[in-house]
């Protein structure tokens, strides 16, 4: 398939993008009358964000690791207040048993 049968091609420039890593990503960038290229692009060999400064790439993104719903309740209850539902929950199910008057 042609460019005549396609259309005209949109004029284009090449960006260059540096990570922490110093990998250089060049994607390329149909150009308009407004064009402003993007601050940051991933870097497709490592992943980090990579931006247009080669002296100074953003840092690594930091990523936290994955919380368990026990974590998540431990941010929310104290120790104590934990203790306190768990009596008061088996109490609950001990006067269901009889175990307790």
């Amino acid at each position: 398939m042609g460019e005549t049968e396609r259309g005209d091609v949109a004029p284009r420039a090449r960006i260059s993008y540096w990570c922490a890593n110093g990998h250089e990503t060049q994607p390329a960038f149909a150009v308009g009358q407004d064009f402003e290229p993007p601050a940051q692009w991933d870097c497709p060999r490592c992943g980090l964000p990579a931006g247009l400064d080669r002296t100074a790439p953003p840092p690594p993104e930091h990523n936290e690791p994955y919380k368990t719903h026990l974590a998540y309740v431990k941010e929310r209850r104290s120790d104590a207040e934990g203790a306190a539902l768990l009596d008061e929950a088996l109490t609950v199910l001990r006067r269901r048993r009889g175990d307790v008057a």
